[in-house]
């Protein structure tokens, strides 16, 4: 039976509502698995070209907006750059199974963040980080939570809201960058085309002996992306066809131009039901099957 955790009853507005609506722990206990294990893969071997920073000569580095409006963040330097990395590599899968993922979560996400800086600060700023970086920032405020866990929160529900928040508005933000510095030519000018020629596949390059229909991927881009904050008035089962369609589309981006969203992806994972991501029983599950078949009984309460 689910249960709801104790938090303090107040009268709320709608809005408050929908923003502080509760979720189940399990899925906060799953996601806060997902993300921490991708921050080991994405220094591993997404971003690991920032060890390199290293050695680049200190004049060219141009920190972020943010940083130089919250100046806690050091410069690259050998030593910087090596601690960095290294602490995340250490830190970030304690925090993806720990039981003080308050501690140990904001370690992760400050560490994380100087990441980016030191990735971010020469030129070159990925936009696909924005939902990744407010789950980051915001999984510690949440306790200790288990998979499989039916208690539903409000502290857990408004975490889930504001990455999902930050999920759409990276949709929003596409669209406003591309009218800003494109205009309304962008509808029907050859950025797509231009991205094949530089970065297409197999998958992708006949459409160049088609621009009008490259125009109209264009038009229908921007729709979606302006469009995308509708996801929060479906129902929930219109709502997880969309998310399945988001996955889909950037598959087809991954085909077309070799171009991964990946720590978007993750964060979208946020529109989804992880509580049912339940690995302990799920083992116990199969060793209660492989005991059976040799007459052992298994009692799932061991």
């Amino acid at each position: 039976m689910t249960t709801v955790a104790q938090e303090p009853s107040v009268q709320r507005s709608s809005l408050e509502r929908w923003l502080f609506a509760p979720v189940p722990l399990g899925r906060v206990a799953a996601f806060r698995t997902l993300v921490y294990l991708f921050v080991v893969y994405d220094v591993a071997f997404r971003s690991a070209s920032a060890l390199g920073k290293a050695h680049v000569a200190a004049g060219l580095y141009h920190p972020l907006k943010v940083a130089r409006l919250v100046p806690i963040f050091p410069a690259p330097s050998a030593s910087v750059v090596s601690i960095t990395f290294w602490a995340l590599l250490v830190l970030a899968p304690v925090a993806a199974f720990s039981r003080r993922p308050r501690a140990v979560g904001v370690a992760v996400f400050l560490l994380y963040f100087e990441w980016m800086l030191i990735a971010m600060s020469y030129g070159k700023v990925d936009h696909d980080r924005l939902g990744f970086l407010v789950a980051l920032a915001l999984l510690p405020t949440v306790g200790r939570a288990a998979y499989g866990d039916e208690t539903t929160s409000e502290s857990a529900g408004w975490v889930f809201r504001m990455v999902q928040l930050a999920v759409v508005a990276t949709y929003v933000l596409a669209a406003y960058a591309k009218m800003r510095f494109g205009g309304v030519r962008w509808l029907w000018g050859s950025t797509l085309a231009w991205a094949i020629e530089r970065r297409g596949t197999w998958f992708s390059r006949w459409l160049l002996s088609v621009p009008l229909l490259l125009q109209m991927f264009q038009v229908l881009m921007i729709a979606f992306e302006a469009l995308s904050p509708l996801i929060f008035v479906v129902s929930e089962r219109v709502r997880r066809r969309i998310v399945a369609g988001l996955y889909g589309f950037h598959v087809i981006t991954a085909l077309a131009l070799t171009i991964t969203f990946a720590p978007h992806l993750v964060a979208m994972s946020a529109f989804l039901p992880l509580e049912q991501v339940t690995p302990v029983r799920w083992a116990r599950s199969l060793l209660g099957r492989d005991r059976s078949a040799v007459g052992v009984p298994l009692r799932l309460g061991e």
